[in-house]
């Protein structure tokens, strides 16, 4: 449990902020490329997937590994665009704005979703549960004015 705060604690640093979205999603690429899907580096810490989304612009295929709050067991998962407490939305919440059919790698296995941006008392309750699931949220929250972006995951019939 101490790791886990020391965790947490680095976690919620402008420093990290700085730092870690350069090199944690590289890292995360390629331990994922290499052990065929089955693991994600920073999933040692928290549940994580790889979300791979139409680009909003460009419309290319973009592949970016995300932690996630798996819900009911891995038949929904809630995304937090929190980009670190960074002042700009993260690039993959325009691109699920734009195209929200997506897919994730979730433990190895490629599964379709449909990503819906949450709002209201709906996003309240997530926001809430993601707060318990990962305290560092609110630091980055009161770093920024723009309102964190929280979508939901489920998967495509």
């Amino acid at each position: 449990m101490i790791g886990v705060r020391l965790v947490q604690k680095v976690s919620s640093t402008r420093g990290f902020a700085k730092v870690a979205p350069h090199v944690i999603p590289a890292l995360d690429r390629a331990v994922h490329r290499l052990t065929r899907g089955r693991v994600l580096l920073s999933a040692q810490m928290l549940p994580g997937v790889i979300l791979t989304s139409t680009g909003a612009r460009s419309g290319q295929l973009r592949r970016t590994p995300l932690a996630c709050m798996p819900e009911e067991d891995g038949k929904s998962w809630v995304l937090i665009g929190s980009n670190f407490g960074r002042t700009g939305h993260p690039a993959w919440t325009h691109n699920l704005l734009a195209h929200p059919d997506a897919s994730i790698s979730w433990k190895g296995r490629d599964i379709p979703v449909t990503a819906r941006l949450l709002t209201g008392e709906e996003r309240a309750e997530a926001w809430r549960a993601a707060l318990a699931f990962w305290p560092p949220y609110a630091a980055y929250q009161e770093r920024v004015t723009r309102e964190i972006r929280l979508f939901r995951l489920t998967p495509t019939p």
